[in-house]
Protein backbone atom coordinates (compact mmCIF):
# COMPACT_ATOMS: atom_id res chain seq x y z
CA UNK A 1 0.00 0.00 0.00
CA UNK A 2 1.62 3.38 -0.96
CA UNK A 3 2.44 5.90 1.66
CA UNK A 4 3.42 9.48 -0.31
CA UNK A 5 4.64 11.64 1.53
CA UNK A 6 5.57 14.78 0.42
CA UNK A 7 8.84 17.15 1.70
CA UNK A 8 8.75 20.99 1.80
CA UNK A 9 12.00 22.69 2.29
CA UNK A 10 11.32 26.38 1.21
CA UNK A 11 14.26 28.74 0.79
CA UNK A 12 13.94 32.57 0.22
CA UNK A 13 14.11 32.41 -3.46
CA UNK A 14 13.00 28.79 -4.21
CA UNK A 15 10.70 26.58 -3.07
CA UNK A 16 11.71 22.95 -3.32
CA UNK A 17 9.23 19.70 -2.84
CA UNK A 18 10.50 16.27 -3.05
CA UNK A 19 7.34 13.11 -2.97
CA UNK A 20 8.33 9.64 -1.57
CA UNK A 21 6.44 6.73 -1.21
CA UNK A 22 7.66 5.32 2.00
CA UNK A 23 11.46 5.67 1.80
CA UNK A 24 11.32 5.78 -2.38
CA UNK A 25 12.08 8.55 -4.11
CA UNK A 26 9.65 9.66 -6.96
CA UNK A 27 9.70 12.71 -8.44
CA UNK A 28 11.17 16.45 -7.27
CA UNK A 29 9.25 19.81 -7.96
CA UNK A 30 11.33 23.23 -7.61
CA UNK A 31 9.91 26.34 -8.51
CA UNK A 32 11.73 29.44 -8.54
CA UNK A 33 11.68 32.86 -10.61
CA UNK A 34 12.45 33.33 -13.81
CA UNK A 35 11.35 36.56 -16.27
CA UNK A 36 9.30 37.78 -13.61
CA UNK A 37 7.33 34.91 -13.35
CA UNK A 38 7.58 31.14 -11.08
CA UNK A 39 9.15 28.49 -13.27
CA UNK A 40 8.40 25.07 -11.83
CA UNK A 41 10.63 21.92 -13.01
CA UNK A 42 10.09 18.52 -12.18
CA UNK A 43 12.45 15.40 -12.05
CA UNK A 44 11.46 12.13 -11.91
CA UNK A 45 13.20 8.83 -10.20
CA UNK A 46 15.00 8.53 -12.88
CA UNK A 47 16.67 11.47 -13.25
CA UNK A 48 15.12 13.11 -16.29
CA UNK A 49 13.90 17.03 -15.97
CA UNK A 50 10.55 18.28 -17.76
CA UNK A 51 9.05 21.90 -17.70
CA UNK A 52 5.59 22.05 -15.99
CA UNK A 53 3.49 25.21 -17.13
CA UNK A 54 1.96 27.16 -14.02
CA UNK A 55 0.33 30.40 -13.83
CA UNK A 56 2.32 32.09 -10.66
CA UNK A 57 3.78 34.98 -10.02
CA UNK A 58 4.55 34.90 -6.18
CA UNK A 59 6.28 31.56 -4.85
CA UNK A 60 3.83 32.01 -1.61
CA UNK A 61 1.19 30.38 -4.33
CA UNK A 62 2.83 27.27 -5.08
CA UNK A 63 1.52 25.13 -2.35
CA UNK A 64 -2.52 26.04 -3.95
CA UNK A 65 -0.99 24.39 -6.91
CA UNK A 66 0.64 21.86 -5.72
CA UNK A 67 -1.83 19.00 -5.54
CA UNK A 68 -2.99 20.17 -8.83
CA UNK A 69 0.54 19.46 -9.96
CA UNK A 70 1.16 15.75 -8.89
CA UNK A 71 -2.49 14.83 -9.94
CA UNK A 72 -1.88 15.57 -13.48
CA UNK A 73 1.22 14.39 -13.70
CA UNK A 74 -0.19 11.40 -12.47
CA UNK A 75 1.42 11.01 -8.57
CA UNK A 76 -1.53 11.19 -6.46
CA UNK A 77 -5.38 11.02 -7.18
CA UNK A 78 -8.71 10.34 -5.23
CA UNK A 79 -7.67 6.70 -4.16
CA UNK A 80 -3.82 7.42 -3.42
CA UNK A 81 -3.85 10.51 -1.67
CA UNK A 82 -0.94 12.47 0.25
CA UNK A 83 -0.19 10.88 3.42
CA UNK A 84 1.80 12.97 5.04
CA UNK A 85 3.65 16.67 4.33
CA UNK A 86 6.91 16.65 6.18
CA UNK A 87 8.97 20.07 6.89
CA UNK A 88 12.30 21.41 7.76
CA UNK A 89 12.73 23.59 10.62
CA UNK A 90 15.75 25.46 11.44
CA UNK A 91 14.78 27.44 15.05
CA UNK A 92 16.30 28.78 18.11
CA UNK A 93 14.24 26.84 20.66
CA UNK A 94 14.69 23.65 22.97
CA UNK A 95 11.09 22.60 21.88
CA UNK A 96 11.48 22.74 17.79
CA UNK A 97 15.07 20.72 18.83
CA UNK A 98 13.07 18.53 18.21
CA UNK A 99 10.64 16.41 15.85
CA UNK A 100 6.57 17.52 16.25
CA UNK A 101 3.59 16.57 14.60
CA UNK A 102 2.03 19.50 13.72
CA UNK A 103 -0.65 21.19 16.10
CA UNK A 104 -1.68 24.00 17.31
CA UNK A 105 0.69 23.89 20.41
CA UNK A 106 3.28 23.23 17.61
CA UNK A 107 2.36 26.13 15.37
CA UNK A 108 2.24 28.82 18.86
CA UNK A 109 5.94 27.76 19.69
CA UNK A 110 6.55 28.30 15.81
CA UNK A 111 5.20 31.85 15.96
CA UNK A 112 7.42 32.51 19.28
CA UNK A 113 10.75 31.27 17.11
CA UNK A 114 9.55 33.97 14.30
CA UNK A 115 10.51 36.83 16.65
CA UNK A 116 13.89 35.12 17.70
CA UNK A 117 14.97 34.17 14.24
CA UNK A 118 12.82 36.59 11.89
CA UNK A 119 15.51 35.81 8.89
CA UNK A 120 14.83 31.50 8.87
CA UNK A 121 11.22 30.99 10.36
CA UNK A 122 8.38 33.19 8.53
CA UNK A 123 9.26 31.48 5.56
CA UNK A 124 8.72 28.08 6.75
CA UNK A 125 5.64 29.02 9.04
CA UNK A 126 4.11 30.31 6.23
CA UNK A 127 4.16 26.94 4.08
CA UNK A 128 2.95 25.17 7.24
CA UNK A 129 0.35 27.16 7.39
CA UNK A 130 -0.64 26.97 3.40
CA UNK A 131 -0.56 23.42 3.95
CA UNK A 132 -2.59 23.21 6.66
CA UNK A 133 -5.19 24.89 5.05
CA UNK A 134 -4.80 23.01 1.87
CA UNK A 135 -4.42 19.66 3.07
CA UNK A 136 -6.37 19.99 6.35
CA UNK A 137 -6.84 15.62 6.47
CA UNK A 138 -3.21 15.38 5.71
CA UNK A 139 -0.56 15.00 8.92
CA UNK A 140 2.02 17.41 9.00
CA UNK A 141 5.79 16.68 10.56
CA UNK A 142 8.11 18.81 11.51
CA UNK A 143 11.45 17.70 11.44
CA UNK A 144 14.00 19.80 13.35
CA UNK A 145 17.57 20.33 11.70
CA UNK A 146 18.93 20.06 15.44
CA UNK A 147 17.58 17.08 16.65
CA UNK A 148 20.66 15.26 16.01
CA UNK A 149 22.71 17.77 18.30
CA UNK A 150 20.21 18.05 20.63
CA UNK A 151 21.93 14.65 21.88
CA UNK A 152 24.76 16.20 22.94
CA UNK A 153 26.08 16.88 25.74
CA UNK A 154 24.92 19.65 28.34
CA UNK A 155 28.30 21.08 28.29
CA UNK A 156 27.78 21.66 24.68
CA UNK A 157 24.89 23.69 24.62
CA UNK A 158 25.14 26.92 26.61
CA UNK A 159 26.92 30.05 26.47
CA UNK A 160 29.28 31.33 28.98
CA UNK A 161 26.61 33.27 30.54
CA UNK A 162 23.65 32.69 33.49
CA UNK A 163 22.03 29.32 32.63
CA UNK A 164 19.22 29.82 34.37
CA UNK A 165 18.50 32.69 31.85
CA UNK A 166 19.70 30.81 28.94
CA UNK A 167 17.12 27.91 29.99
CA UNK A 168 14.36 30.83 30.07
CA UNK A 169 14.52 32.22 27.29
CA UNK A 170 16.09 29.37 25.16
CA UNK A 171 19.08 31.24 24.28
CA UNK A 172 21.80 28.04 23.48
CA UNK A 173 24.08 26.24 20.82
CA UNK A 174 21.51 24.62 19.18
CA UNK A 175 23.69 23.45 16.33
CA UNK A 176 22.12 22.62 12.83
CA UNK A 177 23.01 20.71 9.73
CA UNK A 178 21.76 17.66 11.68
CA UNK A 179 19.64 15.51 9.13
CA UNK A 180 23.27 15.97 6.93
CA UNK A 181 25.11 14.96 9.42
CA UNK A 182 22.28 11.68 10.60
CA UNK A 183 22.65 10.90 6.39
CA UNK A 184 26.33 11.02 6.55
CA UNK A 185 26.25 8.69 10.10
CA UNK A 186 23.15 6.11 8.72
CA UNK A 187 25.51 5.87 5.34
CA UNK A 188 28.70 4.53 7.56
CA UNK A 189 27.09 2.52 9.75
CA UNK A 190 25.27 0.97 7.30
CA UNK A 191 28.40 0.21 5.11
CA UNK A 192 30.57 -0.76 8.68
CA UNK A 193 32.65 1.91 8.32
CA UNK A 194 31.74 4.78 10.98
CA UNK A 195 34.66 4.90 13.77
CA UNK A 196 34.43 6.00 17.06
CA UNK A 197 35.79 9.48 16.64
CA UNK A 198 34.26 11.25 13.81
CA UNK A 199 34.71 14.96 12.49
CA UNK A 200 32.20 15.92 9.08
CA UNK A 201 32.61 18.88 7.57
CA UNK A 202 29.52 19.62 6.19
CA UNK A 203 30.41 22.23 3.31
CA UNK A 204 28.02 23.89 1.30
CA UNK A 205 26.58 27.37 0.66
CA UNK A 206 25.88 27.23 4.61
CA UNK A 207 28.86 25.23 6.52
CA UNK A 208 29.76 23.55 9.75
CA UNK A 209 31.97 20.99 11.23
CA UNK A 210 30.19 18.54 13.97
CA UNK A 211 31.76 16.26 16.11
CA UNK A 212 30.78 12.26 16.68
CA UNK A 213 31.42 9.99 19.17
CA UNK A 214 30.18 6.49 19.11
CA UNK A 215 27.32 7.45 16.52
CA UNK A 216 26.30 10.06 18.50
CA UNK A 217 26.28 13.94 18.52
CA UNK A 218 29.04 16.02 20.48
CA UNK A 219 29.16 19.29 18.91
CA UNK A 220 28.56 21.45 15.65
CA UNK A 221 29.58 24.55 15.00
CA UNK A 222 26.94 26.51 14.32
CA UNK A 223 25.08 27.65 17.52
CA UNK A 224 21.75 29.62 18.77
CA UNK A 225 21.25 30.72 14.84
CA UNK A 226 23.02 28.76 11.16
CA UNK A 227 25.41 32.43 11.67
CA UNK A 228 27.81 30.64 14.20
CA UNK A 229 31.17 29.10 13.58
CA UNK A 230 32.28 28.59 9.75
CA UNK A 231 32.88 31.51 7.25
CA UNK A 232 30.37 30.48 4.63
CA UNK A 233 28.91 31.84 0.99
CA UNK A 234 26.95 34.47 2.52
CA UNK A 235 27.27 34.39 6.35
CA UNK A 236 30.43 35.84 8.78
CA UNK A 237 30.69 32.97 11.19
CA UNK A 238 31.52 33.43 14.35
CA UNK A 239 32.95 37.04 15.34
CA UNK A 240 33.21 39.09 18.18
CA UNK A 241 29.58 40.51 19.61
CA UNK A 242 31.88 44.16 20.07
CA UNK A 243 32.67 44.37 16.63
CA UNK A 244 29.16 43.30 15.06
CA UNK A 245 27.92 46.38 17.67
CA UNK A 246 30.55 48.49 16.41
CA UNK A 247 29.99 47.42 12.38
CA UNK A 248 26.09 48.17 12.95
CA UNK A 249 27.06 51.92 14.51
CA UNK A 250 29.51 52.57 11.52
CA UNK A 251 27.23 51.38 9.12
CA UNK A 252 24.36 53.04 11.03
CA UNK A 253 22.23 49.72 10.80
CA UNK A 254 19.29 48.56 12.63
CA UNK A 255 19.20 45.33 14.35
CA UNK A 256 17.29 43.83 11.39
CA UNK A 257 19.48 44.95 8.33
CA UNK A 258 22.83 43.44 11.20
CA UNK A 259 21.53 40.64 10.34
CA UNK A 260 21.08 40.87 7.25
CA UNK A 261 24.39 42.03 6.43
CA UNK A 262 25.95 39.34 8.72
CA UNK A 263 24.05 36.25 7.09
CA UNK A 264 23.74 37.50 3.78
CA UNK A 265 26.23 40.11 2.63
CA UNK A 266 29.51 38.41 4.37
CA UNK A 267 31.47 35.09 3.59
CA UNK A 268 32.58 34.67 0.62
CA UNK A 269 30.45 37.10 -1.00
CA UNK A 270 31.27 40.08 1.66
CA UNK A 271 35.40 39.48 1.68
CA UNK A 272 35.47 38.67 -1.86
CA UNK A 273 33.57 41.61 -3.03
CA UNK A 274 33.08 39.16 -6.19
CA UNK A 275 30.77 36.31 -5.75
CA UNK A 276 29.38 33.59 -3.04
CA UNK A 277 30.23 30.73 -5.61
CA UNK A 278 33.60 28.76 -4.54
CA UNK A 279 33.53 27.93 -8.10
CA UNK A 280 34.04 31.57 -9.15
CA UNK A 281 36.49 32.70 -5.99
CA UNK A 282 39.24 29.58 -7.29
CA UNK A 283 38.98 30.89 -10.92
CA UNK A 284 39.52 34.59 -9.52
CA UNK A 285 42.24 33.30 -7.32
CA UNK A 286 44.20 31.62 -10.20
CA UNK A 287 43.74 35.19 -12.14
CA UNK A 288 45.38 36.65 -9.26
CA UNK A 289 42.72 38.45 -7.60
CA UNK A 290 44.02 39.51 -4.65
CA UNK A 291 40.46 39.57 -2.78
CA UNK A 292 39.70 36.38 -3.88
CA UNK A 293 42.88 34.77 -2.82
CA UNK A 294 42.32 36.18 0.66
CA UNK A 295 38.67 35.26 0.74
CA UNK A 296 39.71 31.82 -0.45
CA UNK A 297 42.17 31.80 2.39
CA UNK A 298 40.29 32.49 5.43
CA UNK A 299 37.63 30.21 3.91
CA UNK A 300 40.08 27.36 4.50
CA UNK A 301 41.51 28.51 7.57
CA UNK A 302 38.27 28.69 9.30
CA UNK A 303 37.88 25.09 8.42
CA UNK A 304 40.93 23.79 9.24
CA UNK A 305 40.97 25.65 13.00
CA UNK A 306 37.24 24.28 13.35
CA UNK A 307 38.04 20.71 12.30
CA UNK A 308 40.64 21.14 14.77
CA UNK A 309 38.25 22.24 17.86
CA UNK A 310 36.28 19.37 17.20
CA UNK A 311 38.78 17.07 17.60
CA UNK A 312 39.63 18.40 20.79
CA UNK A 313 36.28 18.03 21.87
CA UNK A 314 36.33 14.52 20.44
CA UNK A 315 39.89 13.90 22.53
CA UNK A 316 41.32 13.12 19.14
CA UNK A 317 39.86 11.30 15.83
CA UNK A 318 39.13 8.47 13.90
CA UNK A 319 38.18 9.55 10.77
CA UNK A 320 37.29 12.68 8.60
CA UNK A 321 34.20 13.12 5.94
CA UNK A 322 33.30 16.52 3.58
CA UNK A 323 30.27 16.16 2.69
CA UNK A 324 27.52 18.99 0.64
CA UNK A 325 27.99 20.56 -2.27
CA UNK A 326 31.32 21.68 -1.93
CA UNK A 327 32.52 19.06 0.33
CA UNK A 328 31.77 16.67 -2.24
CA UNK A 329 32.44 18.45 -5.55
CA UNK A 330 35.73 19.83 -4.64
CA UNK A 331 38.73 18.51 -4.95
CA UNK A 332 40.74 22.06 -4.56
CA UNK A 333 39.01 22.54 -1.26
CA UNK A 334 39.49 19.16 -0.05
CA UNK A 335 43.32 19.67 -0.92
CA UNK A 336 43.85 22.63 1.07
CA UNK A 337 41.67 22.31 3.81
CA UNK A 338 43.86 18.27 4.22
CA UNK A 339 47.38 20.15 4.03
CA UNK A 340 47.64 21.17 7.32
CA UNK A 341 45.65 18.10 9.11
CA UNK A 342 48.94 15.78 9.16
CA UNK A 343 49.67 16.59 12.83
CA UNK A 344 46.28 14.78 13.24
CA UNK A 345 46.93 11.54 11.30
CA UNK A 346 45.27 12.54 7.80
CA UNK A 347 47.02 12.65 4.22
CA UNK A 348 45.32 13.01 1.33
CA UNK A 349 45.64 10.35 -1.54
CA UNK A 350 45.82 13.22 -4.41
CA UNK A 351 44.80 11.42 -7.42
CA UNK A 352 41.71 9.44 -5.34
CA UNK A 353 40.56 13.19 -4.48
CA UNK A 354 40.58 14.34 -8.15
CA UNK A 355 38.91 10.88 -9.11
CA UNK A 356 37.47 9.67 -6.32
CA UNK A 357 36.28 5.82 -6.48
CA UNK A 358 32.41 5.99 -5.08
CA UNK A 359 31.05 2.78 -3.57
CA UNK A 360 27.47 3.48 -3.01
CA UNK A 361 27.27 6.94 -1.28
CA UNK A 362 30.85 7.18 -0.17
CA UNK A 363 34.41 7.37 -1.36
CA UNK A 364 37.56 6.53 0.75
CA UNK A 365 40.07 9.27 -0.66
CA UNK A 366 43.10 9.40 2.08
CA UNK A 367 46.23 7.20 1.82
CA UNK A 368 47.25 3.93 2.98
CA UNK A 369 49.33 5.59 6.06
CA UNK A 370 46.32 7.91 6.84
CA UNK A 371 43.25 7.83 8.90
CA UNK A 372 40.21 7.35 6.83
CA UNK A 373 39.07 10.18 5.10
CA UNK A 374 35.82 10.12 3.29
CA UNK A 375 33.96 11.78 0.56
CA UNK A 376 29.94 10.98 1.92
CA UNK A 377 26.94 12.41 -0.40
CA UNK A 378 24.52 13.25 2.07
CA UNK A 379 20.91 12.96 1.80
CA UNK A 380 19.20 15.46 3.82
CA UNK A 381 15.28 14.83 1.90
CA UNK A 382 15.45 10.71 2.24
CA UNK A 383 16.73 11.35 6.19
CA UNK A 384 13.65 13.68 6.59
CA UNK A 385 11.24 10.89 5.45
CA UNK A 386 13.06 8.23 7.56
CA UNK A 387 12.87 10.52 10.50
CA UNK A 388 9.06 11.60 9.95
CA UNK A 389 8.25 7.72 9.59
CA UNK A 390 9.45 7.15 12.97
CA UNK A 391 7.14 9.48 14.25
CA UNK A 392 4.03 7.76 12.35
CA UNK A 393 1.93 4.40 13.60
CA UNK A 394 2.93 1.85 11.89
CA UNK A 395 1.15 -0.67 9.65
CA UNK A 396 0.46 -2.97 12.56
CA UNK A 397 -0.79 -0.40 15.12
Amino acid sequence: MSKLILITNPGSASRKYALYDHETFLASLHFEYEDGAVACTLKDADGQKKSISVKIKDLSQTVAHLGDILRQEGYISDKNKLFAVVARIVAPSDYLAENHIVDDEFMANLEIAKKRAPLHIPVVAAEIEHFRAKFPDTTIIAVSDSAFHWQKPELMKYYAFDTEIADKYDIKRYGFHGLSVASVVDTMQSNDILPEKLVVAHIGSGSSVSAVLGGRAMDNSMGYTPLEGLMMSTRAGSMDVAAALALKRELKLDDTELETYLNKKSGLLGVSGISDDMRVIIQKRDEGDPKATFAHALYVHRLQTTIGQMAATLGGIDGLVFTATIGERSAEIRHFVSQKLAYLGFFLDEKLNEAPVFEGRYALISRPDSKPIYIIQTDETAEMVKQALSLLPSEED
